[in-house]
């Protein structure tokens, strides 16, 4: 099938979305997520080709959306040794968007991995949902915020080699161009484009309690399913607590929230392709995590 039509297959199927979604562009979101996911951009492993026009892409739409950064362009290096074979990696790179709060200077660091597992012999690991989607929601929650200004400061960040070790998020916590002590809450999107039972995790309130009444009431009735859990020792779920990037801010004593899918058939694997995401569900998690990143925006203040 054509990249147009399937397109235009894909907008005429999500009609009764686009209507409803008001505060994401829901057409945007998803031409962001197919071009993270292509082929041309072989997997965006850190320091290939397709990573260094993944960050290219993020930056352009950060300086588009107004966006300022702490770090010159954009853009924090850093490097790192490959625990798989040793080698030093050079001038790996976050990309770093900030917006100004209205009433405090104190931080909510929104943040997703644009890197995935690159190329592999002859096949590409696109990483469409893990982790093309949570980069293009980044994006999308930046633009809302860019136009209605937060009342607590923002960092938005798409974080490198996080499949090599959460190395990304090591660096931002190592080199933070604020206090950490600034930071109030940390929110992670790692996986966000698919399930079959049309659910998806908030991730953290086990450890941080006082988060999960304002998460609930925005969450009650609304679709997908938003569910608790994967974070109590002990359990009969997977812990995720330490399972992605927001693993270095809750070692900071910094409350967090996970936003991700149970793993698919997909996962880590050269099937994981736009063409195999949800795009209903793709478009109604962002704008529940955007609902809920709003409801904690104003409630934090107001607990103060």
């Amino acid at each position: 099938m054509g990249k147009l039509l399937r397109n235009a297959l894909i907008i005429f199927c999500l009609i009764p979305v686009l209507v409803s979604a008001q505060k994401i562009n829901s057409i945007q979101l998803l031409a962001d997520l197919e071009y993270l996911a292509s082929d041309h951009l072989e997997g965006r492993k850190p320091l290939s080709n397709g990573s260094l026009l993944a960050r290219q892409f993020i930056k352009h739409r950060f300086q588009e959306l107004g966006l300022t950064s702490q770090y010159p362009d954009f853009t924090q290096y850093f490097s790192f040794v490959n625990r798989r074979d040793g080698r030093v990696m050079e001038n790996a790179a976050n990309i770093v968007g900030f917006i100004p709060g209205e009433q405090t200077d104190q931080l909510i660091v929104i943040m997703a991995h644009y890197d995935h597992l690159g190329k592999i012999g002859e096949s590409i690991f696109n990483g469409a949902d893990d982790n093309a989607s949570g980069t293009a929601a980044v994006m999308a929650i930046a633009a809302y915020f860019s136009r209605n200004r937060p009342k607590h400061s923002m960092m938005f960040v798409a974080l490198d080699a996080e499949e090599m070790g959460h190395q990304g998020a090591k660096a931002l916590v190592a080199d933070f161009p604020f206090d950490l002590k600034n930071v109030v809450l940390n929110i992670n999107l790692d996986m966000v484009s698919r399930n079959d039972d049309n659910e998806i995790y908030a991730v953290g309130t086990y450890h941080f309690p006082f988060l999960k009444p304002m998460i609930h009431k925005v969450s009650e009735g609304r679709q997908p399913k938003l569910l608790f859990g994967h974070d109590e020792p002990g359990s009969s779920l997977k812990d995720w607590t330490m399972s992605s990037d927001h693993s270095q801010f809750f070692i900071n004593d910094i409350p967090f929230i996970y936003f991700g899918v149970e793993d698919h058939k997909d996962y880590h694997k050269e099937t994981d392709i736009f063409e195999n995401i949800h795009p209903e569900f793709y478009v109604s998690t962002v704008e529940l995590i955007l609902e809920i990143i709003i409801s904690l925006d104003n409630g934090m203040i107001e607990k103060k």
